[in-house]
């Protein structure tokens, strides 16, 4: 019998986003997250299968969980909460944030993201075709300002003000979507 794991997919993909937290993107290499770990390599990809696969766990990492208390709250609101759980996902991880505008929803959890904004936007009396549209809209417009947000965009502003600021764009998307 071999020896067992020193690692799991988990503590590879915590490595992984502690050195681009750390260091950014570009930094982000395989031998950077073994170091990290205290393994080689080549021990990395029992866990994932190259860096692609890795990039796109982050990804699922950053995508923020609905909160368990927003399953029964109406359309809009679950929307509004989930654009601010995304905006806190920025606020933690600036450097990574990046990712979620320049991959695809390929995985399961990212899938599920943005079936469940889909969804809502269903409840809110959108068509198939019309939902699918709005979500990608939508989420463009939340993404992009959380990250330019984390990215220091808005520096030179202070919290109320930034706050203000996301606050109306949540109303100018709102009001371009049925009345709740």
């Amino acid at each position: 019998m071999g020896r067992p794991a020193q690692i799991d997919r988990a503590a590879v993909v915590a490595a992984a986003m502690a050195v681009a937290d750390e260091h950014g993107l570009a930094a982000l290499t395989m031998p950077a997250v073994a170091g990290r770990l205290g393994v080689t390599a080549m021990a990395l990809y029992r866990h994932v299968a190259n860096k692609e696969d890795l990039l796109d766990a982050l990804v699922e990492a950053l995508l923020p969980a609905p909160p368990p208390d927003t399953a029964a709250l109406p359309w809009r609101q679950r929307l509004e909460a989930l654009a601010g759980a995304v905006r806190d996902s920025a606020a933690r991880h600036p450097a990574v944030f990046p990712l979620l505008l320049q991959r695809p929803a390929a995985t399961e959890r990212a899938r599920r993201a943005r079936d469940g904004v889909v969804s809502a936007l269903r409840e809110a009396g959108l068509g198939p075709e019309a939902a699918a549209r709005a979500e990608r809209l939508i989420s463009t417009a939340v993404l992009g300002f959380a990250a330019s947000e984390a990215a220091g965009r808005f520096a030179h502003h202070d919290q109320r003000v930034r706050d203000e600021d996301f606050a109306c764009l949540l109303e100018a998307i709102g009001s371009l979507l049925p009345p709740a």
